[in-house]
């Protein structure tokens, strides 16, 4: 027996969520319903709203329907995804055998972004390349390392037509990297050599994970990837080379992050404009796109970095749902230098169990058709447009770069990112929420110094892991004394979040009743309800002072509490009540 269930309108939705908001208080008698959803909106960070709640109303007609170009994977193998694996340890032995590990192991792509020229004789030994993908990394060095990939080649006996994978040349993301001057003409050469003796071996990336790392957001990487694109087709067609050949030489690199709605609208929204930059050039056949997505830098933390497993499975999900061509997922103890053969073998496995065990290859553009992932797309595309169209309006990225037009637009939006991540309206599980003071960080390896002379590279858990890494340093453990009034359930909730706060910059904390001592010198954070805190926290501020503590804390909002410094409360600026604990303290900066 079957029943017909009533279907909600979204009046009802509306009614029902007013109630809440007025019992939170966040929405008063006068608020009317159809006001519910904007209370609860939020703002990305390219200045659209995200709205909690989408329907039939909301849909934009995209270019393409969902399922149909420009909307399906580029590039994949068979509906798979490329699986690439990338290895930054410059020692060839090490890596010679990481790379077989991977292949042995269900790679079928190598990602070499720490090979000199000179060492991938070494570092290939043993790797067929006529069935593994290599993409280069060199840099400024392309095309010797291009030549010395070519010579193990032939000294495998391998044709070069059937070489696969990509050169790396991408003189403007080495320029945005490094501040080293472009060199488009070297990478036109490769481009003309690749179409003529390795059409399999793409010659050129359009690296964006840079603009990423200095603290971008979605529209402002996809602006540069496409205006980057554009400068690159250009260069080709001064070399001669036809516009459909040019396109096929050509993938681009995104960030994937753990927000995995904006990963798959990001990477729909790139072959949405791709499309649209093919159609104007005047391309006679659609050309997808090849993307290759790598797990977010910038999200990986140094503290609890198991947290980043979950991290770059949800960033691997988004990239394969979003239809990347190939991904990358970056090891989970990444911030820490050189990863482990452990940790290299679950990013792999990462990525063979969304595959062979998730399936998620078998169905084509699964998010498309939902009301907001199109929404999302169709916004985040409009945003990279304009965003594109004011780096070409200045003279193109070149230009863009050098004129410091790129690098203040990234620095205002890495501005608005860092004040949020340091009022944890941004949280970082296991960093600045929930961080666990006893943890053991696994042992550190060398980390790689960052690029001198181009834009900064951000993780953004960074100022709380400064702030860990002080107190880690401290003579002494620092610690706050959570002074509580009344029972458990009126300081309980307090306690909790006052505690979490201080953990956050490696501050330790022991809760004190209002009645006993704490000793001179100390910080102390009172903790109760609102009401107690009428009625009690004077006289208690007041003990405190007698008793020499060094500086009061309340926890809760400002509300004419006398006696006390300075408040904590949700919302605060958490690095600022850290770094001033830490001073009050005597801990060294």
């Amino acid at each position: 027996m079957t029943r017909d269930f009533p279907v909600p309108a979204i009046e009802d939705w509306q009614r029902l969520t007013l109630s809440v908001l007025r019992r939170s208080g966040r929405a008063d008698e006068n608020t009317a319903a159809g006001d519910a959803a904007d209370l609860l909106a939020t703002t990305t960070y390219d200045g659209f709203p995200l709205a909690p709640l989408y329907t039939s109303r909301d849909t934009t007609v995209p270019d393409g329907l969902p399922g149909q170009a420009p909307f399906t994977r580029g590039g994949g193998l068979g509906g798979r995804w490329d699986v690439r694996t990338v290895h930054t340890d410059p020692d060839p032995v090490r890596t010679a055998a990481a790379a077989r590990a991977d292949l042995h192991g269900g790679a079928t792509s190598l990602w070499l972004r720490a090979a000199a020229p000179e060492q991938l004789g070494e570092l290939l030994t043993g790797i067929p390349l006529d069935r593994t993908g290599i993409v280069l990394d060199a840099g400024t060095e392309t095309d010797k390392a291009t030549a010395a990939l070519l010579d193990v080649a032939a000294r495998q006996n391998i044709e070069p037509r059937v070489l696969r994978g990509n050169l790396g040349a991408d003189p403007y993301g080495a320029f945005a990297a490094t501040g080293i001057e472009p060199e488009l003409g070297v990478a036109a050469d490769l481009a003309a050599q690749s179409v003529t003796a390795h059409p399999e071996l793409r010659a050129l990336t359009v690296d964006v994970t840079t603009y990423h790392d200095a603290g971008g957001s979605d529209a402002e990487e996809l602006g540069c990837a496409l205006a980057t694109g554009v400068a690159y087709l250009r260069a080709m067609s001064d070399r001669g080379i036809p516009l459909t050949r040019s396109l096929d030489q050509l993938e681009f690199r995104y960030a994937a992050t753990a927000d995995q709605f904006a990963t798959i609208a990001k990477l729909r929204a790139a072959r949405r404009l791709w499309h649209r930059v093919t159609e104007v050039a005047g391309a006679n056949r659609q050309s997808a796109q090849r993307q290759h997505a790598v797990t977010s830098g910038a999200m990986m933390t140094a503290r609890d970095p198991w947290s980043n497993l979950l991290r770059t499975t949800l960033a691997c999900f988004g990239a394969g749902v979003g239809g990347a061509g190939a991904i990358t997922v970056q090891p989970f103890d990444v911030a820490l230098g050189r990863p482990d053969e452990s940790a290299q073998r679950i990013a792999r496995n990462t990525q063979l169990i969304l595959l062979d065990e998730a399936h998620l290859h078998r169905v084509t553009d699964p998010a498309g058709g939902s009301w907001y992932v199109e929404s999302r797309t169709d916004e985040l595309a409009r945003a990279a447009w304009e965003w594109f169209t004011t780096i070409e309006r200045a003279g193109g990225i070149g230009t863009a770069l050098r004129s410091g037009l790129v690098a203040d637009r990234l620095a205002a939006t890495w501005e608005r990112r860092a004040t949020r991540v340091a009022r944890r309206q941004d949280a970082i599980t296991g960093v600045s929420e929930f961080p666990d003071l006893d943890e053991q960080v696994p042992a550190r390896h060398a980390v790689p110094p960052a690029p001198v002379g181009g834009l900064p590279r951000h993780r953004y858990a960074e100022r709380f892991e400064e702030l860990r890494r002080r107190a880690d340093g401290a003579t002494t453990a620092p610690v706050v004394h959570l002074v509580t009034i009344g029972r458990a359930s009126d300081h309980g909730a307090r306690v909790a979040f006052a505690a979490n706060l201080f953990a956050a910059g490696g501050i330790r904390t022991v809760t004190t009743a209002a009645d006993e001592p704490v000793p001179p010198g100390a910080v102390a954070c009172v903790c109760s309800s609102d009401r107690l805190y009428a009625e009690q926290a004077a006289s208690v501020t007041a003990v405190l002072r007698q008793a020499g503590a060094a500086k009061i804390w309340l926890a809760g909002r400002p509300g004419g509490q006398a006696g006390v410094d300075d408040h904590l409360y949700a919302g605060c600026d958490a690095v600022r009540v850290l770094e001033t604990t830490l001073d009050d303290l005597g801990v060294p900066r």
